[in-house]
Formats: C-alpha cells, sequence, structure tokens
C-alpha cells in the first residue's frame, strides 16, 4: 500500500472528543458562577484550533478536527469586506457541518459596520459562534485601528464588543486578545472584565504583548491573573508545543487551550495532548510514514476543493502552488529539510508530492537504520 494510503487514526483508534479525565493532573478551577456556558465547557476542557490567516482554511479545520481538536475558528475575517459583500472575503465564511463547532472570526474597528456584518453571518452562515479578534498584531491590519490596535484604546474596544454583543444577542460571542500593547501596558485583567460586561461569554488569551509579535515567552502569569479576574471561560494559548506544556499550563485557571503554530506544523499534536490527559503516558511519535500519508492527503483534499470551486480552470496546479507554505511547514524537523523546501517552492503537481514523498520516507529510513547501528571498536 502506498503510503499515502495509510489512514493515520487507524493508529490509535478514533479520537474521543467527549469529557476525559485528566490522568495526574490537577482538575482545572471551575468558577462559581457559570453564566450561560458554552456547551463545550460543560464538564469538558476543550482543545481549540487557533485561527491563523492562510493556514487555518476549511480543509485544515477538518483536518485538525480528525485529531481531536474540539472548537474551530475560521481564518479572521474583515467587518467591512464582509459589510460590502466583497466576494473573496466571503469565501473565508466557508465551512462544513463536520468542523462544528465552529465560530467565525471578525476584525474591524468601526462598532456599526462590525455590528452589521455580525447580523449577516449569522443570518448566512450560523455558525456556533461569532469570535472577535483584538489579537493581530500583523502592521497593516493596526495600521487601520483593528486587532491588537484596540488594546490601547479601551473605549473603543468596548464599543466594539458592545455593539457585536447587541446587534445578535442572545447569539453567542467570543474574543481573542493579547495581554496587552507591550511591557509597560499590560491590561489584561481589566480589558477582560470590560469583555465580560459587554457580554463576551468566552475570552482566549495570548500570552504576549502587540511589541513582541511571536518573539520571546508567552506569560502565563498573566493568563492566570485573567482566568482569576473574570467569571467566563479563559482559553490560554502560546507557546504550547508538546503535551508536557499542556501539563505545565494545567494549573493557571484556564477552561480550555488553544493552539496555533505548533499545529501549523504538526496537526496530530492535538491527539498525542488527548492521549496524555486521558493515560498520563506520551505516545510514541507519528512516524515518517503517517507523517507523509498526511500530507499527501492534505494536498489531495485541497486539490479537490479547487476543482469544486473553478472546474473550469487547472485546479491541480492553483491547488499545490497555494500549498507550498503550508509544505514548507510541514518539513520542519524532517530530514534534509532544507533540500525538501528547495523542491517545495516548484512543486506543482500530486504526483511530484508522491516522488517527494517516496525519496523522504527513505531516507528517513536510511537516517534510522544508521543510528541504530553500532560503531565498530578499532
Amino acid at each position: 500500500m502506498p503510503i499515502w494510503d495509510l489512514d493515520l487514526q487507524q493508529r490509535s483508534g478514533p479520537i474521543e472528543t467527549g469529557p476525559f479525565s485528566f490522568v495526574g493532573l490537577a482538575q482545572p478551577t471551575k468558577s462559581a458562577y457559570r453564566p450561560r456556558v458554552l456547551p463545550w465547557f460543560q464538564d469538558q476542557f476543550p482543545l481549540y484550533l487557533a485561527p491563523m490567516a492562510g493556514v487555518t482554511d476549511t480543509v485544515f479545520r477538518q483536518l485538525a478536527k480528525e485529531y481531536g481538536a474540539d472548537v474551530m475558528v475560521t481564518e479572521f475575517v474583515s467587518a467591512e469586506g464582509i459589510f460590502r459583500r466583497n466576494d473573496r472575503t466571503m469565501e473565508y465564511l466557508d465551512f462544513i457541518e463536520a468542523e462544528r463547532p465552529l465560530g467565525v472570526q471578525l476584525f474591524g474597528a468601526d462598532p456599526e459596520h462590525l455590528g452589521a456584518a455580525a447580523q449577516m453571518v449569522v443570518e448566512w452562515k450560523r455558525p456556533d459562534f461569532l469570535d472577535l479578534n483584538f489579537g493581530c498584531p500583523v502592521n497593516k491590519v493596526v495600521s487601520k485601528n483593528g486587532g491588537s490596535a484596540l488594546l490601547r484604546d479601551c473605549p473603543l474596544l468596548e464599543k466594539v464588543a458592545r455593539a457585536v454583543v447587541e446587534a445578535v444577542a442572545p447569539f453567542p460571542v467570543t474574543a481573542k486578545m493579547r495581554i496587552g500593547w507591550d511591557d509597560r501596558s499590560i491590561n489584561a485583567a481589566e480589558n477582560a472584565r470590560l469583555l465580560e460586561g459587554c457580554g463576551i461569554q468566552a475570552i482566549a488569551v495570548h500570552g504576549r504583548t502587540k511589541a513582541q509579535g511571536y518573539g520571546g515567552a508567552a506569560d502565563w502569569n498573566v493568563i492566570a491573573e485573567v482566568a482569576g479576574a473574570v467569571r467566563v471561560p479563559v482559553i490560554g494559548n502560546g507557546d504550547i508545543a508538546s503535551a508536557a506544556d499542556v501539563q505545565r499550563h494545567m494549573t493557571s485557571g484556564v477552561r480550555g487551550l488553544m493552539i496555533g503554530r505548533a499545529a501549523m506544523c504538526a496537526p496530530w499534536i492535538f491527539r498525542e495532548i488527548k492521549h496524555v490527559l486521558a493515560t498520563g503516558e506520551v505516545p510514541e511519535p507519528i512516524t515518517p510514514e503517517e507523517q507523509w500519508a498526511h500530507i499527501v492527503r492534505h494536498c489531495r483534499m485541497e486539490v479537490a476543493r479547487q476543482q469544486q470551486l473553478a472546474p473550469d480552470l487547472p485546479s491541480e496546479l492553483h491547488a499545490m502552488q497555494s500549498m507550498r507554505t503550508q509544505l514548507m511547514h510541514y518539513s520542519r524537523g524532517m530530514p534534509e529539510a532544507k533540500r525538501l523546501r528547495d523542491r517545495f517552492a516548484r512543486i506543482a503537481s500530486l504526483a511530484e508530492l508522491e516522488i517527494v514523498a517516496e525519496e523522504s520516507v527513505r531516507i528517513s529510513g536510511e537516517v534510522e537504520e544508521a543510528a541504530s547501528t553500532p560503531l565498530l571498536s578499532v
């Protein structure tokens, strides 16, 4: 059987997405008052797939769901684009039923337009919740007063949150934010209380400031402070790269975790984390054959999606070109990763990818065999 026809889910059986135990770990602290608790927080500790622009499209979300991610959030979507019915923006709203529970994340700075866009999304798509982006550090978003720019304009942040909550009430609205603008203005607890007062029903907190971008370390002490400051569930985010990281953060008081960059490179991290939480044991690492089976399947799914969207266009070429950046992410940690990235930069077909897969698996086997061969003493 070709390696790309392997079913990775057969490896450890079906993934349990319902309630599970925390073997050897302290139970997350539960608030005495739980207003309108979202269903996925009831007797569960959900794992979120973080929204990542250019990464977490509907195909990636479907794969993450298969590996055990509990809650999905779309790539962030411009409220102005929705308000003006921009065709490209509308594509970001696509999802399938298997991805639920799923939220659509909106960003913008005009309260009136955000409220109108929120109503439109709820009427058109009926997601399970809306999410507001107060965390994006990218300058082209911040320069338009969106994303983390609102962390230094609390009155506007409050107006935006309240406008959206009131526009779609009683539909659930959540938010994602950073701990502050910079290390001199860490105001996450204050902003969280403000958002809770507006009717926001859960808050994801990335433990870095806007100024940090994705450098430095996430401050989980501030995340814990936020979790203790509000009654709504707080989801912790930042520097979660392994099951060991999850164990370390379970005492922070968060009610869920959001995983981003680690999932971008290895979406099977959800399966590994759930295995540790359920059994207390670290699973065997994914094999090169399984990793390549996932990669080829991801590309096949993207080709099929492009064929459905534009049947008259060269969909395979377009799909493989659009997958090049994601393939670069997958190459991290692989043998001869630089050589792989050079090939991924030019890859144009599934057949070419399958050849690369076979060669890479062979090289991985040779590396493993060499590592296990004892050195001869002279």
